[in-house]
């Protein structure tokens, strides 16, 4: 299952200008998903003789798929509850510090060819809960004798709650503060060393490197391992934002596309 509990940390990005008045990047940003372009590599899960394996995790991890709270390192999250809802369907629920923070499903479609993941995220500092959605496709032929979510899925599509879609950026000289409707927060400078992820479920730190006066590096880490490493460029009109977003280890590349909502122009 997509985690949003690491989609909220991996997606934290920020640049700056010179100062506040002169930099393209302050204000508000809404992500266009139906410009997002997903990388080729198929994703690899499959359900079999009571276990799920999530071979494109990292790390990857097996466990019991028995509905029961199963410890899972390095995700996100503490715990993840697998279940088998019929022939075709798996929920799943995820929790940190025994709390719920996200839960979904994954259903495959009569003719075996589509993947449909939805999910509700619970951030920490909200009651309401923010509801993604996601659509694959499926590579190949589907593993026989396994759960009918098992196989290789290239991802298509993904929307999600506005909250979800949110950024602000407020840069004060080589300062920079991120904020998200949801909760998560930092103010870094572009001084390459680590600054603290606030507001948010998992240990993510991040640290800047300026490439232009419209263009900027971010490397994303949880627990001191490099994440993500996204590049982000602001268009010369200033409406909209594009970020290059290339996961570690495996190099799944995401661009997404955002379009200004509010702020400098």
């Amino acid at each position: 299952m997509k985690s949003a509990v690491r989609l909220a940390g991996a997606l934290l990005f920020a640049t700056a200008g010179a100062s506040l008045a002169q930099s393209p990047f302050d204000g508000t940003w809404k992500t266009d998903t139906s410009k997002t372009k997903y990388e080729t590599k198929p994703f690899v899960v499959y359900l079999a003789q009571g276990w799920y394996h999530c071979e494109s995790c990292t790390p990857t991890y097996a466990i019991k798929a028995d509905g029961t709270d199963q410890t899972v390192p390095d995700q996100g999250f503490d715990t993840l509850s697998v279940k088998e809802v019929d022939a075709n369907s798996l929920s799943f629920v995820a929790k940190k510090n025994q709390k719920v923070v996200e839960e979904g499903s994954s259903t495959v479609s009569a003719d075996g060819k589509t993947l449909t993941e939805k999910g509700v995220y619970y951030p920490p500092n909200s009651d309401k809960p923010n509801n993604w959605l996601g659509t694959h496709k499926r590579i190949g032929v589907a593993p026989s004798g396994v759960h009918a979510t098992s196989g290789q899925w290239q991802q298509l599509n993904d929307t999600a709650d506005e909250k979800l879609l949110l950024t602000t950026y407020q840069t004060n000289g080589d300062e920079l503060t991120f904020t998200r409707p949801t909760g998560e927060t930092y103010t870094a400078k572009f001084d390459g060393n680590e600054y603290p992820v606030k507001g948010g479920y998992s240990e993510y730190t991040v640290s800047l490197k300026r490439l232009g006066e419209r263009s900027f590096e971010l490397t994303g880490r949880f627990k001191g391992k490099v994440d993500a490493v996204e590049t982000w460029t602001v268009s010369n009109d200033g409406k909209t934002l594009t970020t290059i977003a290339v996961a570690k280890p495996s190099d799944r590349k995401t661009t997404l596309v955002a379009t200004r909502v509010a702020g400098n122009k």
